[in-house]
């Protein structure tokens, strides 16, 4: 499939590419939109779903009812504040053995997982701790 070239697309991508915190659509759209003025939230939504479906974003659903994108689409983990409710990458060695153990009780093939860990934030484990 070829992609007709779009300067809204490669915005929304380079913007993802200077953020660590896995924006919401929202606040893509409202960044992208110093640049685009006349962009809609409605292009921002199908840009950052079809970069999802090629596989130059990721797509995060953390359970907190909207999606979050990350333009580093390496196997990692994430952590999601229960308080603040940040998203932040997770440096751990690879976690294969968690696909050796579910392929023990399962009988299909497992490909790969995708792991959340939940819990509070240094910053807001900080702020109660000051508050």
């Amino acid at each position: 499939m070829t992609l007709k070239h779009s300067s809204q697309r490669d915005s929304i991508l380079e913007f993802l590419k200077t953020r660590k915190d896995h924006p919401t659509a929202d606040v893509v759209y409202m960044n992208v939109r110093k640049s685009f003025p006349n962009i809609s939230l409605g292009t921002v939504y199908r840009n950052l779903t079809l970069l999802s479906d090629i596989g130059q974003i990721a797509k995060i659903r953390v359970g907190d009812g909207v999606d979050h994108f990350d333009a580093d689409t390496s196997p990692h983990h994430h952590f999601v504040c229960k308080e603040c409710g940040a998203v932040i990458d997770l440096t751990l060695s690879p976690l294969s053995s968690v696909d050796e153990a579910a392929s023990a009780h399962f009988d299909g093939q497992i490909e790969g997982h995708t792991i959340y860990f939940y819990g509070k934030c240094g910053a807001c484990c900080e702020a109660q701790a000051n508050g």
